[in-house]
């Protein structure tokens, strides 16, 4: 009691007050350096200031993502795959609004003709497609996918790899360790058992030494077989996207299978992920074949993430946007563009183009749907068409823009997708394509509800404080 009463309690206050202040300017100073945008500087600066014990940890857990020793090294791998020579036998496609020389210029893949493309837009059509294609298999078996469920989804993917592997099939597996956290160990056996390689992505172990946060991650939705077909899309592994878990219901997403030059893109993408993550590199004409003309259509392959100095996804999405004549239609569960993005979206509007958005009615996660809600104020004012769709969840990742251009892939429109995570999608310049994509955003638009402008603005009160509560974590949302 001596000892404890001789401690000047003042003191030590003043020493845990002094210690406060200087983990919240040292933090604040940590934000204004690594944050770009006034409007996620600000947001945090304002969150660490007012809560600096939770700020601070909010901070260092979602908003530092700053390129340390991983993601350098993620750099160094993707440099590499990106200098190894791509063969293919058709020609560019002609690019008439420079969008597609952009892309290359940002990273991506160049144009390609000669491409045949399927798109799934059931979930179970594609399950079925990608597991046939997989049975076809004669060389390899290139797999990565965001969340890969331990369910009986997940054991049927792994048991048709299983089987192509104990054939002498070359069966690698790429995996978010985040997005794939109950990937259970048995399941995943029943692919190395059979010798095939199963490899998490950032896995977080241990985390200390990583330092890596839970928002830097690989969202990518890929399988590439014998470097001839590919798939991608916004669909992942596992019961609910079938339809099976009740929370969500119907599950409306889009996939599509790629025959021709373009999967050159898919495989390089899946090679500089794989190289990271698994430490080995593979090349040669077995992986990287002189790929056939299976097609007329023209397909670009882009990838995003947080080892790029440009977000070059983000920045096609601007361009297309600004570039539009006639319309941009955009589907996707989680709509929380950027400021910027979301001027040029109510720019267009105004403008006289037909902008039309697709979102879930009833969402998986409320806070996104919150911070999304702040900006719907100022589209439709603008207006911009707002459409819930109530079928089910509105997973699918669509962008169309006039009548001959169009994204598709695992991106959504929000700013985790467009700067925080890895991402790949397929662009693509055809009206065919683009036809058979406006003819499912018409039917989800008939199975939605569409957000009535002046309704809108009569909503209670409680929910606007919601929203603008949320929008403050739009950051990393």
């Amino acid at each position: 009691m001596g000892l404890i009463a001789a401690i000047e309690w003042p003191g030590v206050a003043g020493m845990i007050a002094f210690a406060d202040l200087f983990a919240v300017v040292l933090t604040i100073l940590w934000v204004l350096t690594i944050k770009r945008e006034p409007t996620s500087a600000i947001a945090w600066c304002l969150l660490v200031f007012f809560v600096p014990v939770a700020g601070i940890f909010l901070f260092i857990t979602f908003g530092y993502q700053s390129i340390h020793r991983p993601l350098k090294r993620k750099k160094r791998h993707a440099r590499g795959y990106r200098t190894k020579p791509v063969h293919t036998l058709s020609p560019p496609a002609t690019d008439t609004e420079g969008l597609a020389a952009l892309a290359e210029r940002l990273g991506a893949m160049p144009m390609t003709g000669g491409n045949q493309v399927q798109f799934f837009h059931e979930p179970a059509d594609a399950y079925v497609a990608m597991l046939d294609a997989i049975k076809q298999a004669k060389h390899h078996i290139h797999m990565e996918f965001f969340i890969t469920r331990g369910d009986a989804s997940g054991r049927r993917f792994m048991t048709a790899l299983a089987e192509r592997a104990a054939a002498g099939v070359r069966v690698r597996f790429l995996y978010d360790a985040v997005g794939s956290w109950n990937f259970k160990h048995k399941v995943r056996e029943i692919l190395t058992n059979a010798g095939g390689r199963a490899v998490s992505f950032l896995p977080l172990s241990n985390p200390l030494r990583r330092r890596l946060q839970i928002n830097l991650r690989n969202h990518r939705k890929i399988l590439v077989i014998d470097g001839q077909v590919g798939f991608t899309g916004g669909l992942n592994i596992g019961d609910e996207y079938l339809g099976l878990v009740a929370r969500f219901g119907l599950w409306r997403d889009t996939f599509l299978r790629i025959d021709g030059p373009a999967v050159a893109g898919l495989q390089r993408v899946f090679g500089e992920d794989w190289d990271f993550a698994a430490n080995e590199e593979f090349d040669g004409p077995e992986y990287f074949p002189v790929i056939q003309p299976a097609g007329a259509e023209a397909v670009q392959i882009a990838w995003s993430g947080p080892d790029q100095d440009t977000k070059a996804v983000r920045e096609v999405y601007f361009a297309a946007i600004m570039r539009a004549r006639k319309r941009v239609w955009i589907s996707t569960p989680y709509f929380v563009p950027d400021a910027p993005l979301a001027d040029a979206l109510a720019l267009a509007a105004r403008s006289g183009r037909d902008v039309r958005i697709v979102v879930p009615f009833r969402p998986d996660k409320w806070v996104p749907l919150m911070a999304s809600r702040f900006i719907w104020q100022t589209l439709l004012e603008a207006g911009v068409k707002i459409f819930q769709f109530t079928a089910g969840f509105m997973h699918a990742k669509m962008m169309i823009v006039d009548d001959a251009w169009a994204s598709v892939g695992s991106v959504n429109f929000d700013n985790r997708s467009l700067h925080l995570n890895f991402e790949v999608t397929a662009l693509m310049e055809s009206t065919a394509l683009v036809a058979e994509l406006e003819a499912a955003f018409r039917r989800d638009m008939a199975r939605s509800i569409e957000v009535n402008a002046e309704t809108f603005q009569r909503r209670p009160f409680v929910s606007k404080m919601a929203e603008n509560a949320a929008r403050l974590a739009s950051p990393i949302l």
